[in-house]
């Protein structure tokens, strides 16, 4: 299922499934463990849902569904630069409450309208060598488990419960309040260039060293590249956009001729080739508060997956996907294929888990498995059974052992966790 936000509240009401409560988490003290008993009392399992973004099934549920909308800002330590949120908050919210505050999160995903429990529990990600998943600026948590107890977790206090829950997949209890390390809000100068494939992979380590938040989109059946640097800057805020070329032809011309390639895939092609030139052939620069340009539009309806890999195996990973699509004429993939880099962590379930990381996404109508995947973002669309994600993540019976002791019963699964833990 692709369900977003109130989609899901809606279908899951008109289905009759279950029951769906609305909750602020100042009540999760005794409103939370009222709805896990009544949980236990009539059978039912409870999912929290969050901004709805994540294009898997790992909120959908049967049972109850705990949204927890307009959760505030909590305190502020300007000193330290940590905030403490409510689980529910949208990053969007967070951004705009962090800037009041001289403050702003190092690195954000493409899109900010997805809770702080959300964020770890799939383990979002952006780009940035020198910066890990977005899960790596949690400080602290508190988690409300199975049995009602509620765990205060932090690299000092139950550390190996804070290492797990950092990325949690909804599977070891209700999140409930999250403390992030921030920095000092400024500019970002957004900085855009045209190259090639073969020369971006020659030159991979120059540019990761040019930028502490590179990345490029690569256009399929072709060899255009079009490079990304996003660094902090001291230049005052400028922007070169236009409404034609972004939103008249770079939106609503593009969605529609991707449309009609639906039923004309060799038209791909020819929609790959002309619109990187008509957009994306010419150095542009812009510089704009940092989680406005962190942040971008997914204009269209998308159908996400993303791997990541070991960042020695980028060169040949995106050559034998090239190869691939180049070889099979009847495939068509619309652009763009965008590759991000990450630093390794030791959050068990990260797809960063001891190894710096290139994560490959596919962003596309109609999509292509790669041959040899690597590892899935939890928040993206995948196949992978317990089988396959013991053989990617060292730590993953740990995980489940984990899993096991808090929530014996299983209160927090649901098909999905099941297909994957089981």
């Amino acid at each position: 299922w692709v369900w977003g936000g109130l989609g899901l509240v809606f279908w899951a009401i008109s289905r009759g499934f279950g029951s769906f409560l609305w909750g602020h988490s100042h009540c999760f003290s005794v409103g939370f463990f009222g709805i896990l008993e009544l949980a236990r009392q009539q059978g039912k399992r409870v999912k929290v849902v969050g901004g709805g973004h994540s294009p898997s099934d790992i909120a959908c549920t049967d049972g109850f569904m705990i949204h927890m909308e307009k959760s505030p800002t909590l305190p502020v330590d300007k000193e330290k630069l940590q905030v403490k949120v409510e689980a529910g908050i949208l990053l969007s919210e967070l951004n705009l409450e962090l800037d009041k505050h001289g403050m702003a999160l190092e690195n954000l995903g493409a899109v900010s309208e997805v809770t702080a429990a959300g964020v770890i529990g799939t383990g979002t990600h952006n780009t940035g060598i020198e910066h890990g998943i977005l899960p790596t600026q949690v400080v602290a948590l508190s988690l409300l488990v199975a049995s009602g107890e509620v765990l205060e977790c932090s690299a000092a206090v139950n550390a190996e419960l804070f290492g797990a829950a950092r990325l949690h997949l909804g599977a070891l209890g209700v999140v409930l309040d999250v403390t992030f390390q921030s920095r000092a809000r400024g500019f970002r100068l957004k900085v855009t260039f045209p190259s090639t494939l073969t020369q971006v992979l020659d030159e991979l380590e120059e540019h990761l060293r040019n930028s502490r938040y590179f990345r490029f989109l690569w256009f399929p059946h072709t060899e255009n590249v079009r490079v990304i640097y996003q660094d902090p800057t001291s230049q005052p805020p400028r922007s070169s956009s236009s409404w034609f070329w972004d939103y008249a032809v770079g939106y609503h011309l593009l969605e529609f001729l991707l449309w009609i390639s639906t039923f004309f895939p060799g038209l791909v092609v020819w929609i790959n080739r002309v619109f990187f030139r008509l957009l994306f052939s010419s150095r542009q620069e812009s510089v704009g508060r940092s989680h406005r340009v962190l942040n971008y539009e997914c204009r269209f309806r998308q159908h996400v997956q993303d791997w990541a890999i070991p960042i020695g195996k980028t060169r040949e990973a995106l050559l034998e996907l090239k190869a691939a699509l180049d070889g099979d004429p009847g495939i068509g993939a619309h652009f763009p294929v965008e590759i991000r880099f990450c630093r390794r962590d030791q959050i068990p379930l990260s797809p960063c888990f001891q190894r710096d990381s290139c994560y490959i996404n596919v962003i596309m109508y109609r999509w292509v498995r790669p041959r040899d995947p690597g590892n899935p973002h939890s928040g993206s669309a995948h196949s992978c059974t317990r089988k396959d994600l013991e053989q990617m993540f060292p730590e993953f019976p740990k995980f489940c052992a984990l899993r096991e002791k808090l929530d014996p019963d299983g209160t927090f699964l649901n098909p999905y966790l099941e297909k994957v833990l089981f």
